[in-house]
């Protein structure tokens, strides 16, 4: 028998996948916008501050005043802004209006630096109005989120959204540094202004047709609160997350002094512990979507309650030789950056899915009052143990006391959810 072997065409070389959400060019643009302002309030949260310390020898106390100008727009605005875009019917024009708005308020500075007018209450007016215009930013963001991504697309969409803000913490600050130090801090925030105007075109060249404003919406501020009490599902979100965050900033506030002090790691290894550990918030952004599909969204929310406070335990754990002490402080960064990943993911998933159309403004400043509300008492509260008990002790209660989240979690609908909850 004779015959011929006819050899096959060589297969052309596979492309990389992309995300199917990728391929959508309006929701390509909104996740574009997100990306480049995510890398803008990075720059400029640590180029403002240090501007405050290189230029104007800002104290302790002088740091504490521009920290609380840049938070307190969080407490008063989030739920009053949240109220009104609600009633607005055209969101991606007050986040491309907030966008302008930082980048403009940011050109201000190295412009009243370059004439010799700028000074310290100047800068902290400058982030009281950066402030104010993020809460807006934000609270318009969940509602242009749910007009441009299908319900069950949410958790892909958060995953990329959340991607981008992972990146941007293990990136941002480390280009933030290196334009301070090459630019100086006044004009590092040149870039900053570049990043938020960016954003805005990348906004205006995204086309969406909004949700309108439906009749007998906009009700305020009360509504939301009362939609959020009465909701099992929002109501066990908010309260697990503001229980995590109290005892997270009590342990905040107690971390670096301890891990400098107590266990003698240089500022300069323990801010490449943190950036390398960051890298797990990259792991935690890529795998929630398909954690989410195996095991259930409601368990995966509880998966990150679990996940994000657990490692905490390993900082007041550290002990022995140095090698040691950097692994498990590594491992605790590491894994905690991908837990908070896959819980803000699951969570911010299923606060949308469960908030009406109407009302997801007004609901998501609430969340944010609620949530910045408890930060600085948990910061006051983990600084008034460290002195009363010993820094140490009071770490192994914050670590510990953050792991009661989940129980809020825990005897609520979402312990067997599979899928997205109905509003």
């Amino acid at each position: 028998m004779t015959g011929s072997l006819t050899l096959a065409d060589p297969a052309p070389p596979r492309r990389p996948r992309v995300p199917r959400l990728l391929r959508q060019a309006a929701f390509r643009r909104y996740w574009s916008a997100q990306t480049v302002s995510l890398f803008g309030d990075q720059i400029t949260m640590l180029a403002v501050p240090l501007l405050a310390v290189l230029a104007f020898g800002a104290g302790p106390a002088e740091m504490g005043y521009l920290t609380a100008a840049s938070l307190l727009p969080n407490l008063f605005f989030s739920l009053p802004a949240g109220a009104w875009v609600d009633r607005y019917p055209r969101r991606r024009q007050v986040m491309i209006v907030a966008d302008v708005g930082r980048a403009v308020l940011l050109l201000a500075v190295p412009l009243l630096w370059w004439v010799d007018a700028l000074n310290l209450p100047l800068l902290c007016v400058v982030a009281f109005l950066i402030g104010i215009l993020s809460v807006f930013f934000e609270v318009a963001h969940s509602s242009l989120f749910a007009a441009l991504v299908r319900r069950a697309d949410y958790v892909d969409a958060n995953s990329l959204v959340n991607g981008s803000r992972a990146m941007s913490h293990v990136a941002g600050p480390s280009i933030g540094g290196v334009l301070v130090q090459v630019l100086t801090a006044p004009f590092a925030l040149l870039s900053g202004v570049l990043t938020y105007l960016i954003s805005a075109v990348f906004l205006a060249r995204t086309q969406v047709t909004e949700n309108p404003v439906p009749k007998g919406s906009g009700r305020g501020m009360a509504a939301g609160v009362r939609y959020v009490a009465r909701s099992a599902v929002l109501r066990a979100t908010l309260l697990g997350t503001t229980t995590l965050n109290l005892f997270n900033y009590m342990f905040a506030a107690l971390f670096v002094l301890y891990v400098t002090t107590e266990l003698g790691v240089s500022p300069g290894l323990l801010g490449l512990i943190i950036g390398a550990g960051a890298v797990g918030g990259l792991l935690g952004a890529a795998v929630t979507g398909a954690i989410s599909r195996r095991i259930g969204i409601g368990p995966a929310v509880l998966l990150g309650f679990v996940a994000f406070p657990a490692p905490m335990v390993l900082v007041p754990l550290a002990m022995g030789p140095q090698p040691l002490v950097l692994a498990l402080l590594f491992a605790a960064e590491f894994v905690a950056a991908l837990g908070v990943m896959i819980l803000d993911i699951a969570v911010g998933s299923v606060q949308i899915a469960a908030t009406p159309v109407a009302m997801l403004a007004v609901v998501s400043g609430f969340r944010r009052t609620v949530n910045y509300g408890i930060r600085p008492i948990g910061a006051v509260l983990g600084g008034t143990l460290g002195a009363a008990i010993g820094v140490r002790p009071a770490l192994w209660i914050a670590s510990l006391g953050a792991l009661l989240g989940v129980l809020w979690v825990v005897f609520s609908p979402l312990r067997t959810m599979r899928t997205l909850p109905e509003s």
